[in-house]
């Protein structure tokens, strides 16, 4: 799936349940995430799309270090010369990104919530288990993310992983979450706000109070890592997502 403006000037990618942004300015574009290694078509169709192409994308933001979030970025690193930021606490994850931190173990979820079968299977299918990790990211900073396209704000918001950030957009009343606030769990199927499950998170307890950080944007889009945007303001987001609690 592909939207273009989703929100002003930010364009929506989706391929097997995991999400990939594209921000554009007159100095190029921004990619926050860069899915699994199959996304690469629908990025090169997404491009086509804007009129735009690979050379147009000055900076990779890493939301965090998660194979579902790097499956490209090493390829598009290598072959096209494209820097890839992550917060430091992240780099060894973007590296390696099957070795994380979680409160479960993943392996029994898909007997307790079979309805994420068909969407763990997607992503298998879309290269899951074949993510080349990053060896050579740069620290994504305040001031690095304020250079990039868009000029975003960086939000720390750790818990799923140690590391992981948000990207505020003010001009453009948008937040891009990650997996701080997702709208689908790829680990339990089920839809709505919600923080990721045990299962690839690192630690509930701050993952959940991370959740005011994205509340202080006040943006009205939410962009989330897995799920559908959210267009009714980040406050109503943050309140499901605490009702929802960790699982």
């Amino acid at each position: 799936m592909i939207r273009t403006d989703i929100a002003p000037g930010i364009h929506y990618l989706e391929h097997a349940r995991t999400n990939v942004y594209l921000v554009e300015d007159d100095d190029g574009l921004l990619l926050v995430d860069t899915g699994l290694p199959r996304s690469k078509n629908v990025l090169l169709a997404a491009l086509a799309r804007i009129g735009r192409t690979v050379q147009d994308i000055r900076g990779i933001v890493l939301t965090h270090g998660h194979f579902d979030h790097v499956g490209t970025a090493e390829h598009l690193r290598s072959r096209y010369g494209i820097p890839v930021y992550c917060h430091p606490d992240d780099a060894r994850i973007a590296a390696h990104p099957y070795s994380y931190d979680r409160e479960r173990t993943p392996f029994l979820y898909p007997l307790r919530y079979p309805r994420a079968v068909p969407g763990l299977l997607r992503m298998t299918a879309a290269g899951a288990v074949a993510v080349r990790g990053v060896q050579d990211t740069l620290p994504l900073t305040p001031e690095a993310a304020a250079a990039l396209p868009g000029s975003p704000l960086l939000v720390p918001t750790p818990g799923h992983t140690k590391g992981h950030c948000a990207l505020h957009l003010p001009d453009r009343d948008a937040v891009i979450s990650g997996d701080a606030l997702v709208t689908l769990d790829p680990y339990t199927g089920r839809p709505g706000p919600q923080v990721v499950a045990r299962a690839a998170t690192a630690d509930m307890g701050t993952a959940l109070r991370s959740l005011e950080a994205l509340r202080s944007t006040a943006a009205r889009t939410v962009l989330p890592g897995h799920g559908f945007p959210w267009g009714a303001g980040v406050e109503s987001a943050v309140a499901q997502a605490l009702e929802v609690g960790g699982h």
